[in-house]
Parts: C-alpha cells; structure tokens; sequence
C-alpha cells in the first residue's frame, strides 16, 4: 500500500487535520463538512506506507478511511469538554456511519 496523501488543517479548529487522496483532492469530502471545516488549508503532502508512523492516528485507519470514503477526519485529542468539538466528532461518526 502507497497512498499520496494531502493534508489540510482547520482554520476554525486547532489540531484539526483533513486527509485526501493527492490525486482526488476535496471532491470526495461532504460539503457540510467542509462548511464545519473551514477552508481548507493545505499543511503537506505524504506518502503513507505500511509502517509509516503518524502523530494522531495509525496509517492503516486512515488508509482504510481514505479507501471507504475518500477522506479522513483528524480530530483535536479530547483533552476538554468543547462542545463545538463534541457536535464535529459526532457528525464525523455520522458521515463515517459508526
């Protein structure tokens, strides 16, 4: 598995990070996400490989999410009660349908 992956951070929320597919950019991200988001601001891109260690999350979940739905929510860690946080995680579960 090799993914080129593009990373976006939240102008709205702090440690908040959108993954795509290089090659297919934002077209597959709902567009009520993309309204909770923010504009998307580009932070890097990545080659995601079977080993490959992330800061937030594991590359197989995110590659798994990139394959199922064509993007992969990185949310802030949970380290306060935000309730703008609480109804992103819960919308996320909801796009995710977890």
């Amino acid at each position: 598995m090799k993914i080129i992956c593009e990373i976006y951070r939240s102008p709205k929320e702090e440690g908040m990070y959108l993954y795509v597919k290089k090659e297919e950019g934002l077209s597959k991200v709902p567009e009520e996400l993309l309204k909770v988001f923010g504009k998307p601001q580009q932070a890097m891109v990545l080659l995601l490989t079977p080993g490959k260690k992330l800061a937030h999350a594991s590359v197989e979940k995110v590659a798994e999410s990139l394959e199922e739905k064509g993007f992969y929510l990185q949310l802030p860690p949970r380290n306060e009660r935000d309730p703008e946080a609480e109804r992103l995680r819960a919308l996320n579960s909801k796009l995710s349908g977890h």
